[in-house]
């Protein structure tokens, strides 16, 4: 009798499977053609937003996204535009989504005056990995941040930091002696990135990690290169802008993995400090042993209600100022290191007015960083031409005008590019020659203060600068001190756009001890 009960119901069942498989089909079916619809009356409504603003030709699906080859030409393609249609033009991420790239100073001030946050989708894919920190947050909770955090880069607070910058610049240049004599070529970005995360990590965190000396490449600078080709890949792939579509993928897999690795790291320097901290109850006693950094106004912050970051505020701004404090120092250190040796006169130069700076000392102190006004100078037109963050962007919550007069609605996303700005040939004259001289004071005060904006500017603007400008200046001399920088003609940076700027083929020098004076 039960086998019988049996055979009927699967019987049942396969007469019934056609009918449930006809249906599921339907299902899809429907499910994919009301996807499509959302997507074409979505694009008829940003393709009405975006009609005053004329631009470079797009595909129905992939938008503009196929022009970029990510071979070292993308920049100039951008720019190529940039001189087509001046101010701003619109560029498409597949079929609905659309960015208006904006390009002059003028427009600039507009966005940067604002407290408009940053566009969801170009952010929220980094979100998993730094969580909502002050990068990424917005409103009342943004603010609420910056108002706790600033007290961490207070000139008292960056003092200290100065002598600890130079140890660590003078750990990498001690590594560089087998280069200076053997005249074999220096890859920049690679020992440059393991210096910044050994300065970020003695500056912000007090950790001594000896990441520059351990053998093999460190995991965390692993893990931030795939997490940041990554993101750059899922911006420009449409499919990927699905969760459930990347989660599956394989670059979802390599995705989770690398930010576990990025976590696992920053998770353990906060354990560590807490851990050191569990008797001490107020900064003046940490005060009265040591130097504060970062990680103690983290832990100590509080609001005017005495409420302090939760744990998972504090693990996203630590994830957030370990990956920023280290990678965007190294791509801006490596491109004015190249610089200096692709213009040998201005290297001279600085040499000449560091020596007399240092007055024969082999460190950086804090009241040396105003010595320096040409070598400030050459760090400057090297982020101008090479900017560590290439470009940012916005997301408008309410309608905006332009100077011109043209608008967009609420909801519009908005692309600044640092890198298109920089060299607008409008704003620089010569723009992609290098001269230091752009930035003596009598020249900047001709220009729009938007016209170079390497930390963005305003209100959102980059919380860190003054640290950045201490490393970059602090590196530079040091570097030009102990070693002559000779140009490589032969491997020449081709240029990337990811988080930070960063080339294909790494960015490639030669070295020479400085000879003594006579």
């Amino acid at each position: 009798v039960v086998r019988m009960q049996l055979t009927e119901a699967l019987l049942k069942y396969q007469l019934a499977w056609p009918h449930m498989h006809y249906f599921l089909a339907v299902l899809c079916l429907v499910a994919a053609v009301y996807k499509l619809t959302f997507i074409l009356l979505k694009r008829k409504s940003v393709l009405k937003s975006f009609d005053a603003f004329p631009g470079p030709p797009a595909h129905l699906l992939f938008g503009n996204v196929l022009e970029f080859k990510q071979d070292g030409t993308d920049f100039f393609k951008l720019l190529k535009w940039a001189e087509s249609y001046p101010y701003a033009f619109p560029m498409w991420f597949g079929p609905s989504i659309c960015v208006l790239n904006i390009h002059h100073p003028d427009y600039i001030k507009t966005i940067l005056a604002s407290t408009e946050p940053k566009d969801k989708f170009a952010y929220e894919f980094i979100e998993s990995w730094i969580g909502n920190g002050l990068l990424v947050s917005e409103g009342q909770k943004w603010f609420r941040h910056r108002r706790l955090l600033t007290p961490g880069f207070h000139y008292d607070v960056l003092k200290p930091y100065v002598k600890l910058m130079s140890d660590s610049a003078k750990t990498m240049l001690d590594k560089w002696e087998r280069y200076a004599n053997s005249k074999e070529t220096l890859e920049l970005f690679e020992h440059v990135s393991l210096m910044t995360l050994d300065s970020i990590l003695k500056c912000a965190f007090s950790c001594n990690s000896n990441c520059q000396t351990e053998g093999g490449t460190n995991a965390y600078i692993k893990a931030v290169y795939e997490l940041t080709n990554l993101i750059n890949l899922r911006m420009r792939m449409f499919p990927y802008h699905s969760d459930l579509i990347f989660h599956l993928s394989p670059h979802g897999f390599r995705y989770r993995k690398a930010y576990k690795v990025a976590h696992s790291h920053t998770d353990e320097v906060i354990k560590r400090r807490k851990e050191a901290l569990k008797e001490e109850t107020e900064l003046g006693r940490i005060q009265a042993k040591r130097y504060l950094d970062f990680l103690d106004i983290l832990l100590f912050a509080r609001d005017e209600n005495q409420q302090g970051l939760s744990d998972e505020d504090l693990q996203a701004e630590v994830d957030t100022f370990m990956f920023e404090g280290h990678d965007t120092t190294a791509s801006g250190i490596s491109f004015i290191l190249y610089c200096l040796a692709c213009h040998p006169e201005h290297q001279k130069l600085c040499r000449d007015e560091i020596c007399e700076a240092l007055q024969g000392k082999d460190t950086m102190e804090w009241w040396d960083l105003n010595k320096i006004p040409y070598t400030t100078m050459c760090i400057k037109e090297s982020l101008r031409l090479y900017p560590p963050v290439p470009g940012i962007s916005r997301q408008i919550t309410k309608p905006i005008t332009f100077f011109d007069g043209r608008t967009l609605p609420a909801g519009s996303h908005i692309g600044v590019s640092m890198f298109a700005t920089h060299r607008n040939p409008t704003v620089w004259e010569n723009p992609h020659v290098f001269d230091p001289l752009r930035f003596l004071p009598e020249n900047v005060s001709k220009r729009s203060p938007h016209a170079f904006v390497p930390f963005s500017a305003g209100p959102r603007n980059c919380i860190g600068q003054t640290f950045a400008m201490n490393e970059l200046k602090v590196v530079t001399a040091l570097t030009l001190k102990r070693y002559d920088l000779i140009e490589d003609p032969n491997i020449k940076p081709k240029m990337i756009p990811r988080l930070v700027l960063r080339s294909l083929n790494g960015i490639h020098i030669k070295i020479k001890p400085v000879e003594p004076e006579m």
